[in-house]
């Protein structure tokens, strides 16, 4: 099986690549940036491009898109050429081709508004049963993409497995409050618990999926770290976090406290992957536990793959406000 991996130079396509290749799996990585793991530079945009990394392709692993990062720093119709018109494009050749299989990275971001209760209210249970309501031009051409996905599942037979995947990135949060809050590992830390996930077990799910997705068809799946949290605990979670969190990890305050590290004191939405484990035989490494276990014995809790691909950022520029621009 050779798979065509889009966006070889990211964060995701980069951790694929190496996985494969390391495997000793035929794998070709294309990207609009030279990299190591970039066998073709170009643009997903271009129809002729994309018919022409097809030779012998068997499934498609679709990660290159423009992120919520660029959403101040790129049009709308940038978002729509790169995240919808490059998956057409993807598609149509993949088709074309006879490809057995299609993954397509999504985002959790495409639920949008849904992941915000109201002021007093409990925490949103996030399954792949909750309607989407994108709130921005990210999370709506992804969801445009993901509608494309079956209509050719619908319509051209082809495999596809969507992945909406939770924040994977190691780059600081874009939220300044949660940057002067608290110290880049605890946050990540703490976002294990709900809405995170290692890039290790990203990878895995994806593999899955690919291995998957000829018998499956068409289905979508929500891929993040396991959480300890069931739906009784989520009118708690939106008032006190940190007491739900001591219950259930007994020592965990004493290990935090010998960091300086902090629990969050309320928590919006959990994220569920159960579907993803189930169905796809995904058993994801890199949770709240693990966590745990790495602090006491004084272990970085991030993956070694994580650690090797490192932060890569998302624009060339440097702002004097953070990492990247946030819209207004």
């Amino acid at each position: 099986m050779k798979i065509l991996v889009t966006g070889s130079a990211g964060h995701l396509g980069e951790a694929i690549l190496r996985t494969l290749r390391g495997r000793g799996s035929p794998v070709h990585g294309v990207d609009l940036e030279t990299s190591p793991f970039t066998d073709a530079v170009g643009s997903i945009v271009d129809p002729d491009f994309v018919r022409r990394q097809m030779d012998g392709v068997t499934a498609i692993i679709h990660t290159a898109t423009l992120h919520k990062p660029h959403v101040a720093t790129h049009t709308k119709q940038q978002f729509v050429d790169t995240n919808v018109t490059g998956t057409l494009n993807l598609l149509e050749a993949a088709a074309a081709a006879g490809v057995r299989s299609f993954v397509f990275t999504s985002t959790t971001s495409a639920f949008g508004s849904q992941l915000r209760p109201e002021v007093g209210q409990a925490a949103v249970w996030v399954t792949e049963e909750l309607p989407p309501v994108p709130k921005n031009i990210y999370g709506t051409t992804k969801l445009m993409a993901e509608n494309l996905c079956e209509l050719f599942f619908r319509e051209r037979g082809l495999p596809v497995v969507i992945l909406r995947t939770s924040r994977f990135f190691p780059e600081d949060d874009d939220d300044p409050a949660m940057r002067s809050a608290y110290v880049l590992e605890n946050a990540q830390a703490n976002e294990l618990l709900y809405r995170r996930l290692d890039i290790a077990d990203a990878v895995s799910a994806h593999l899955a999926a690919v291995e998957r997705a000829p018998a499956i068809g068409f289905a979508r799946y929500i891929v993040s770290a396991t959480s300890p949290f069931e739906p009784g605990h989520l009118a708690a979670l939106a008032r006190d976090a940190a007491g739900v969190v001591r219950e259930l990890y007994p020592d965990c305050a004493e290990l935090y406290a010998a960091r300086g590290w902090r629990l969050s004191p309320q928590i919006d939405r959990v994220y569920v992957n159960d579907r993803a484990r189930r169905e796809l035989g995904w058993r994801p490494e890199f949770d709240f536990a693990h966590v745990l276990s790495s602090l006491r014995t004084g272990q970085d809790f991030r993956s070694a793959l994580a650690r090797e691909v490192g932060s890569k950022g998302y624009h060339e520029t440097t702002f004097d406000d953070g990492p990247y621009p946030v819209a207004s």
